[in-house]
Parts: C-alpha cells; structure tokens; sequence
C-alpha cells in the first residue's frame, strides 16, 4: 500500500509534530499528514513569511514562469507529475477519471504564463507597479505589495481552485499558508512540490497542509500570523472565520454561491436548436458533478415557442444519458446518495398529489431533470439533479431570480435577443456573471471573482509624494 504524504511544510522538523493521521482512500492509498503541536503552526508560518520578503527581489516574470512550467508539467499526459495527479484526484474527490482530466486540462489552461499576464493586466495594468514604484493613469506614483502572509482556507468541491488561489498570492509577492480540504488535499500539494522544485524560494514562501477545520493549534496560529484570509466555503464556515479572524485581518470571503440557466425565445425555435442548447446545459450541470459555484442549479425556459418547455426537459433528460458514457458522474457518498433519493421522492408525492411536476431520471442517481411548472424555486442536492422551471416570458424569468439575489452568481443564457438588457438586469440583482452555457462551467481566470478583482483584493497600495 502506498502513502502520500499530504503536506508541503519548509522547516518542518520532527519536534513540530505531535502524532501523524492517516486516512485510506477506496484504491488502498493512504494520506498521511502531521497534526502539529502547539507553537509548531506559528514557527513555520513565521519562516513561510520571512520566505515571501525574499520575494521582493524575484521579478514577476520570474515567478510566472516557473508557474508556467508547473503547469505545463500538469497538463502534459507523459509527464509523472500528470500521471500522480490523475491517479490519486479520482480516488480522493470521488470523480470519474474523465472528469479529473477535464478539470486539470482547463484549469491548468490558466496557470500557464499567457493567462497569468492576462490577470496580471486585467487587475493592475500589468507587472510594472509590482516591481517598482510606477505613475498611475491618474498622475500618482504609486506601488501595490501583496500580503506579508495569506492564509487560505479551502473547500474541496472543484479541484484546481485551491491552486488558483495560491496562484493569485504568488503573483503578488504574499507568502501563503493553505489549509487543504478533506475533500481534495492532493493537488495543492502537488503543485507546491513542483513549484519548489522549479524554484526553491518560491517553494519556501508556500506552505499547505491539511487539519479539520477550526481543530487543533494550527488554524489559530495561522490565522493569527495572517494579515489576509482567503476563505472559501459554506456561510458556517465564513461566519466561525470571522469570529476567529484577529482584528486588523483582511478576510477575503468566497462563500456560497447559486448559479442558474435561462432558455429564451430564441433557443427554442426548432427541435434541433433546442437540443443542441440541451446538451450544453446538461454539460455545464455536469461539469465537476454541478459541485461549482458556475454550475447550473436550475433551468428557467420560455413558454410559448416552438419547442416547449416539456420537450426541452426531454431533450435534457437525453443529454444527460449520453452524457454517462463520455463523462460519467463520479462516485456518491451514502449522504448525497440519500439526498437524491429523498429529492425525487419529493417530487413524486407532489406530482401524485397533482401539481404540475414530472420527472425524468437515470436507473441509479446519475442524474435528475424535474420539470415542475408550480413557479417555486427550489434548491438542488446537486450530483446532477436540476429542475426545469417554465414561466411565459424571458422577463419573467429573470426577476424570478430576485430571492437569490445576495447569493447569484453565473447566469447561463440562451437565446435572448436583447442579451445586455438581460445582463443588466441580472446585474442589478446581484448576478457577477452572465454568459453562455458552453462557456458557464469554465470562467476565464481574469475574470471578476465573485464580483470582485481576484488581485486588488489582495494588495495594498503605497503612493510616493514629492512632498511639494
């Protein structure tokens, strides 16, 4: 049986650990990781952080493109580091291994040094005022430095996000500590071996490591060495970092989010436009098992068009079949297995007790299309269960979303003739992102983060004065 060790800790020596956990994955893999004793947390982030002042007089590009390299190397078949990552992503996230490639060829996609120049650009015109003072459009002259020490508290739903994260911090010179998910604690570990491999001392300015959340010394010592907490995961989570976030702390929160489809007019026109529709939205909801915050929660279909809204749903319940064999939805805990169950069955009783609710559904749990006519929103267990909401107009349906507006995030849409009226509107609900089906599960890395500049919230600024 083999072990993975499950950290990358500079300066980890033995008195720092207080016992060593395992935990054995379903192919006989086991993780192993040190629990920390009190005191260990706060000495390795203090040297993590000392690292990252080094980075000062690393140029950017140097720093792009030993990223680049690593993830070159993630996205290169014949690569061993490749090979380690598609081996143990299946077992540890319980997706199928088509989909651990799919989601390591996209993201990879975006750590490569095109993409991180792009972001670079995007969020703050470039390098130049990374590495020196630079004068601002505004006449100002003015420098941006990233955190002494980011903490990042992860969740585990979608491989490759932890990574981006640490990403985003390197690129602004902050030294990071991860806390890794139990959900995926492999793949940010992998990058930050070869990262160290490729450059030592930004190998020494990153830390990751796994611990249960809110357990142990570790978290109170990192969040206590952390000028910026990068969070992601449920509103508990958020809320108990708030409370333990030391004042003066920058908390970055990437909380819940709901991600929804409209199918307009103007998708709707003929069977074959309707199915092509289907099976990209059956994609985008398939995509990491609709575990991302960009997946597809429900679908809201024009009434009143060539195509119904029932034959669409059938169109859907058929792409997602074919669906099974290119890209089959992953392993399901006994939880989220009763969860579907529970789901359908809800739905059956309604539909017994004549509201307007049918169902379509795999054999197993694979997946779940519910068209439910009633006009009540209503949430998903995900894992591919997606309910079909049919209302009269394209209007309609986008201020039906207006319950979910604190937690909006992609709106997928299709064939909506006036598409920036409708992405203003979605706007002013609180959508941050409004865009196609196809392109839904996969958004560009230069993309406003939950609305906001994925870099600029991790930087501060200082300005120069000549004092005259």
């Amino acid at each position: 049986m083999s072990v993975f060790k499950a950290w990358h800790l500079p300066g980890l020596e033995a008195d720092h650990v207080e016992e060593w956990r395992e935990r054995v994955l379903p192919d006989g893999v086991r993780l192993r990781w040190p629990w920390l004793r009190a005191g260990a947390m706060r000495e390795l982030a203090g040297g993590v952080a000392a690292a990252g002042e080094a980075l000062d007089r690393v140029p950017v590009v140097e720093i792009i493109g030993a990223v680049d390299r690593v993830a070159g190397r993630l996205l290169d078949p014949a690569d061993p580091l490749r090979a380690e990552a598609a081996a143990l992503l299946p077992a540890v996230t319980g997706f199928h291994p088509a989909m651990v490639a799919l989601v390591l060829d996209r993201m990879a996609a975006e750590w490569r040094a095109p993409a991180l120049q792009r972001l670079l650009v995007a969020e703050l015109g470039g390098t130049a005022v990374l590495d020196g003072f630079e004068v601002l459009p505004e006449g100002r002259l003015a420098r941006a430095f990233g955190p002494r020490l980011a903490l990042h508290v992860f969740a585990g739903n979608v491989p490759g996000v932890a990574v981006t994260s640490l990403i985003r911090a390197l690129l602004v010179r902050g030294a990071s500590v991860g806390k890794t998910a139990a959900g995926d604690p492999v793949l940010p570990v992998l990058f930050a071996r070869a990262l160290a491999a490729e450059h030592a001392a930004l190998g020494d300015a990153l830390a990751v490591t796994y611990w249960p959340g809110g357990e142990g010394p570790a978290e109170r010592e990192a969040l206590a060495a952390a000028d910026v907490v990068v969070a992601y995961g449920g509103a508990a989570a958020m809320a108990a970092l708030r409370r333990a976030a030391p004042p003066g702390a920058r908390l970055v929160e990437h909380g819940p989010r709901v991600s929804v489809g409209i199918v307009g007019p103007g998708a709707l026109t003929s069977p074959e436009r309707a199915e092509s529709v289907a099976r990209e939205a059956a994609r985008a909801i398939a995509v990491v098992d609709q575990q991302g915050c960009v997946s597809p929660q429900a679908l809201l279909v024009v009434e009143r068009c060539p195509v119904t809204p029932l034959e669409f749903t059938r169109a859907l319940a058929a792409a997602f079949e074919q669906l099974e064999e290119t890209l089959p939805r992953g392993h399901l805990e006994s939880a989220e297995s009763a969860a579907v169950h529970r789901l359908r069955n809800e739905a059956e009783f309604r539909a017994i007790a004549g509201a307007p609710v049918e169902i379509f559904a795999a054999p197993g749990t694979a997946w779940t299309v519910v068209l439910d006519a009633t006009g009540e929103l209503r949430a998903s267990c995900l894992n591919r269960f997606v309910t079909v909401h049919p209302l009269r107009t394209l209007n309609a349906a986008v201020l039906r979303l207006a319950p979910l507006a604190a937690a909006l995030q992609t709106v997928a849409v299709a064939g909506a003739e006036e598409l920036e009226a409708v992405a203003t509107t979605l706007g002013r609900l609180g959508a941050t992102r409004v865009t196609s089906f196809r392109a839904a599960p996969w958004p560009p890395g230069h993309a406003h983060h939950d609305g906001r500049g994925p870099l600029r919230e991790l930087v501060r600024w200082t300005e120069l004065e000549d004092g005259s």
